[in-house]
């Protein structure tokens, strides 16, 4: 068993639409390394800044990341055993075997996955952000009581304006009219 502390620049693409580690940040590792009779156990947690923006009021995020994986890389040898396996119908999971090279092995694939499932769905600069005004775009956080009184949902529109004449009095013109057709057709 062997520890190990490194640190390494970021690879390009770590992260998801409004939150990710910058290309080339320090990325703090700290692994343990264990042989086993099929390869070498490697454990560890990565240490990351983030670069973001907020979901809701789309202000710039910082954040740290850490994440924890762990992942065996087969010896290269045990391609003949994995071969048995495979004719035995395992070929997916001699897809999703990571491989030694000699004595290196790639960890990327690896912290990519644990970096990027570490992430949150959401990310927001505090939980209690309240986000934009839907309809023009001001800063809630920066005026509280901002409203808009006069703003109606689309889908509403045309009953506001049939509320608007039965203001005017037009439903009494309305209803006295169809009363009057109402008595023409009983007589």
């Amino acid at each position: 068993m062997k520890r190990l502390s490194r640190t390494v620049p970021a690879p390009a693409d770590l992260g998801v639409e409004f939150l990710g580690v910058p290309e080339g940040a320090d990325l703090e590792l700290d692994l343990r390394l264990e042989s086993v009779m099929e390869g070498v156990l490697v454990t560890g947690t990565a240490h990351a800044p983030l670069r973001g923006e907020c979901v809701r009021c789309l202000e710039p995020l910082e954040q740290d990341a850490e994440a924890e994986f762990q992942e065996m890389f087969s010896y290269p040898d045990a391609d003949d055993r994995s071969r048995a396996s495979a004719d035995a119908g395992n070929d997916a999971e001699e897809e999703d075997t990571l491989r030694l090279e000699g004595d290196l092995f790639d960890l990327e694939p690896v912290l990519r996955d644990a970096v990027v499932l570490s992430l949150p769905l959401q990310p927001v600069c505090r939980d209690d952000c309240p986000g934009l005004c839907p309809d023009c775009g001001v800063q809630l956080v920066d005026e509280p009581d901002h409203g808009h009184d006069d703003a109606v949902d689309i889908r509403w529109a045309a009953l506001q304006g049939l509320a608007g004449t039965i203001r005017d009095g037009e439903k009494d013109d309305r209803s006295g009219a169809a009363a009057g057709a109402d008595e023409k057709q009983e007589k």
